[in-house]
């Protein structure tokens, strides 16, 4: 049955009523939905110019400090085990930060963050993340990438879809080519000052250097104390055992266990929206001129991994202090997710050993806690030593 015109009229008019009303409200709800730690809201640019990301550095960075090891690779071999959980609790798009050197790439690659800060007091952690930089961007794939990263020629019968243990297994096997090693230095340089025309002074230069070459010299088999072996620091990972490393279901996150991770992780490099700062976690400057970076653009920080930095910040008179403060100006969400590694020691009093935590895995196992929450303590005056700290994480 045909409906008279006039009726017509009536029924699409109040159906465009009712559309518009509904827009109308789901607008209202979107502007009611507090800024998640998914940044849905935020400004961050989807990629930095060479420009933007070496004054961000600039800007941010403080001098250059002390730290009693070169700390080339991690020595926790449990930092996969919170994965899971640190997936289920952070979304995607947010702001990573973080300490050290290849570990963050793995928790980057796992919380796909939109931008990532790695704040180190050490120049030469900055300088290694430039390393990095340069080879992720100018490697094909996993195998090229591992083949410049220690010098040594690509062994044959790798591909994409070579399994990590393939991988290191092959370039364990394969040895060291001093003529590769310099040309490779060579490209790194020239990719960093010319490609990026980042400008580097001579101590950088010989940073780099000098990072590159431990490299090569411990090869797929460095460890955290190289070049000393053993002494300080028996039984750590090598950097082949940490990237063939799961988690307690046996899954492997790291950013070199497949073609994807690594691929996701060159596109991120790629867009220049992981920026390495020099700082100390307690200095007046880098983790403040981030928060306010995060504050501009309306984002949230997701994720802080933090090693085990605080344990030694307890160990230096009101330094604990300094840093919870700085962590107090970053803006977070209840989402937003410390991530510290713990085990024995002096700073952790020996009164919770990393035995206690068999679930967890391995040496210095990993463990996570709400930023949110710890602010809320510290600036309560709940926090007065590193073992509060370690009984509110899980």
């Amino acid at each position: 049955m045909t409906l008279p015109l006039r009726i017509r009229r009536f029924v699409i008019l109040n159906a465009a009523k009712d559309l518009l009303s509904l827009a109308a409200a789901t607008a209202f709800l979107t502007v009611g939905v507090p800024l998640s730690a998914a940044n849905a809201q935020s400004t961050l640019p989807s990629r930095l110019t060479d420009k933007e990301i070496w004054q961000l550095n600039a800007d941010f960075s403080e001098a250059n400090g002390y730290f009693r090891s070169d700390n080339f690779l991690s020595n926790e071999t449990g930092f996969q085990f919170v994965i899971p959980e640190l997936v289920r609790l952070v979304k995607p798009g947010g702001v990573y930060l973080g300490v050290g050197p290849e570990q963050n790439f793995t928790y980057i690659v796992a919380t796909q963050p939109k931008m990532a800060f790695i704040v180190d007091i050490r120049r030469g952690n900055m300088m290694a993340h430039l390393m990095y930089k340069s080879l992720l961007e100018t490697s094909k794939d996993r195998a090229e990438f591992l083949s410049r990263l220690f010098s040594r020629p690509r062994p044959s019968g790798l591909d994409t879809t070579s399994t990590p243990e393939q991988l290191f297994q092959a370039y364990i096997a394969a040895a060291p080519d001093s003529v590769a090693f310099r040309k490779n230095l060579a490209a790194i340089k020239e990719h960093l000052t010319k490609t990026h025309a980042f400008v580097l002074n001579d101590s950088d230069s010989k940073l780099l250097e000098y990072t590159y070459g431990a490299f090569y010299g411990g090869g797929p088999q460095i460890t955290y104390n190289y070049p000393s072996g053993g002494g300080f620091g028996r039984g750590m990972p090598n950097y082949a055992n940490l990237q063939m490393a799961t988690d307690a279901t046996g899954k492997n996150w790291a950013y070199l266990a497949t073609e994807a991770n690594f691929r996701w992780l060159k596109d991120f490099e790629s867009k220049n929206l992981l920026v390495p700062v020099v700082g100390d976690f307690a200095g007046p400057k880098a983790i403040r001129a981030v928060g306010q970076y995060l504050k501009d653009h309306h984002a949230i920080a997701s994720v802080f991994y933090t090693s085990n930095v605080e344990q030694y910040l307890f160990q230096q008179d009101d330094d604990w202090g300094k840093y919870y403060r700085n962590v107090a100006t970053l803006p977070l969400d209840s989402t937003s997710t410390f991530i510290r590694s713990v085990g024995g020691g002096r700073g952790f009093y020996n009164a919770t050993p990393a035995a206690s935590f068999p679930q967890l895995g391995g040496r210095l196992p990993s463990k996570l806690s709400s930023m949110q929450e710890l602010v809320k303590a510290f600036t309560a005056g709940q926090i007065q030593s590193y073992m509060d700290v370690i009984n509110m994480s899980r």
